[in-house]
């Protein structure tokens, strides 16, 4: 497992939060992805979550 949580530079699609928690957890990104999208169908504020982490999270340098 990585040591902190930043949305990496590169292999990120929309704002790179589920490859940085991929990298995080030590999993792959799409799965990572996969997870978030089926999250989505279920109900909840999946999407503001991802938001306010694109926000809060580091980016890579």
């Amino acid at each position: 497992m990585a040591s902190t949580l930043v949305r990496p530079s590169s292999g990120r699609w929309i704002g790179g939060v589920c490859a940085g928690l991929a990298r995080r957890f030590g999993i792959s990104a799409n799965t990572m992805r996969l997870i978030f999208v089926v999250s989505c169908l279920l109900p909840g504020p999946q999407v503001l979550i991802y938001l306010v982490l694109w926000i809060l999270m580091p980016s890579e340098y």
